[in-house]
């Protein structure tokens, strides 16, 4: 083996498709994997509705299916689960064993789309890709499989691109997100917040514009709703977080679908005033750090441009951590040398921890806090260097809808860096 990844930061395909199932309301995931992916995955994603932890219905493939094929055994689950679990659709979502010795899913999910089982099938086997391809695939087959044509309503959009558990604060960064373009006269779908599921996914046509939050992922979701729905895309790089991000974002959003102008500059000096009134209790705190970011395009963004427009400090090092397209890197290379910097930071595209950790090691003497995953505690408890946990994987706490997003979610990111010192 050439080249292989230590403690990498994504998980595989069936993580990433089985993060958003588990996150889409009232939806059954159903695994046809080996009894090691199964437990891992769900584990991981902790799939709340179907349970919580191992709560996954999943064929748990052994020999005898990977000898003989297990189709038969992957109806036997899906005829149980119908059977004992009630929910308004079932994912069934094949791991590494099912994709190499080539059982045909497809075809059995199509004999129970013919009793109208509201049911749908993934080819998630982990060998496709990671988290992110997995979020992409399964989205991107809900739309093709389920989405209907409706009549357009002016003020509603679609939210994409802020990935279930691959983002550790997903679930807050939406509801800030939701909170703010409500204010602004906006419906949102976000398919995982506030008991969305399905039904959102059909009527998603309706909607007058994509908001995606990234500046590479969903390129072909963006064509399907372009092509065949007559919906735009609005993409903005990163998570808005802070005030200057955040209204940034409002303004361009409103080239984009029709807003009162009045009514966008009223909210954005309301929220502005609100963030900044709390400010005034942390200046005599405020400390200046020459900080190093290890995380996804998202957040390596979104609290570059919070930390250096808002707060004055000093970015050194920026490693971004997803897989991102070579052809994309540029733009976003291009987004962290825009901002208002004395300095700009070094940008690195890796995944591995320990090279992550030797270029924090070799830039010690002038690096005075780190934001990372639970990864990088160790080289910052190695290196006595204030470290706080922004990023997947986090073992550090339980989160439940704490989000870094918006404007009060920069409020939030400030107490957890005042909280760690």
């Amino acid at each position: 083996m050439k080249k292989y990844v230590e403690n990498p930061r994504t998980l595989c395909a069936l993580n990433g498709a089985l993060a958003v199932f588990s996150a889409l309301g009232k939806t059954i995931p159903i695994l046809h994997a080996g009894p090691g992916c199964g437990l891992q995955a769900s584990q991981g994603i902790k799939s709340g509705y179907v349970g919580g932890g191992t709560g996954c219905p999943s064929t748990n493939m052994f020999e005898k299916e990977v000898v003989f094929g297990g189709i038969n055994r992957l109806k036997e689950t899906i005829e149980g689960t119908l059977e004992v679990m009630d929910g308004d659709l079932f994912a069934v979502l094949t791991g590494c064993t099912s994709g190499i010795i080539g059982d045909d899913v497809e075809g059995l999910v199509e004999e129970f789309k013919r009793k109208d089982t509201p049911i749908v099938y993934v080819e998630t086997s982990g060998f496709k890709g990671d988290s992110y391809f997995g979020y992409e695939a399964s989205l991107t087959e809900l739309v093709k499989e389920f989405t209907q044509i409706h009549e357009k309503e002016n003020n509603v959009v679609n939210i994409f691109g802020i990935v279930p558990s691959q983002d550790i604060t997903w679930r807050g960064n939406l509801e800030e997100i939701t909170r703010i373009l409500k204010k602004l006269g906006l419906k949102v779908n976000t398919f995982f917040t506030e008991n969305q599921g399905i039904e959102n996914i059909k009527k998603s046509s309706a909607a007058s514009l994509n908001i995606i939050f990234s500046p590479w992922l969903l390129k072909e979701l963006s064509q399907i709703y372009k092509e065949k729905f007559e919906v735009n895309t609005f993409r903005y790089p990163g998570l808005p977080i802070g005030p200057t991000a955040t209204s940034d974002f409002i303004r361009k959003l409103a080239r984009y679908i029709p807003m009162d102008k009045e009514l966008v500059e009223s909210v954005i000096k309301e929220e502005e005033d609100y963030v900044y009134s709390y400010y005034e209790y942390i200046n005599a705190m405020i400390k200046t750090y020459r900080f190093v970011i290890v995380g996804d395009t998202n957040v390596v963004l979104g609290l570059n441009r919070f930390l250096v427009n808002d707060y004055g400090q000093i970015p050194l090092i920026s490693i971004i951590t997803d897989d991102v397209p070579k052809e994309c890197r540029e733009e976003i290379e291009n987004e962290l040398n825009a901002m208002e910097y004395a300095r700009k930071p070094k940008i690195i595209f890796e995944n591995d921890k320990w090279k992550i950790s030797e270029i924090i090691r070799n830039n010690q003497d002038e690096a005075t806090l780190i934001l990372g995953s639970s990864f990088e505690k160790e080289i910052g408890i190695e290196l006595d260097v204030v470290t706080i946990v922004v990023s997947n994987p986090s073992t550090e706490a339980l989160i439940l809808n704490k989000g870094y997003a918006g404007y009060r979610g920069c409020l939030t990111f400030l107490e957890d860096l005042y909280d760690n010192n």
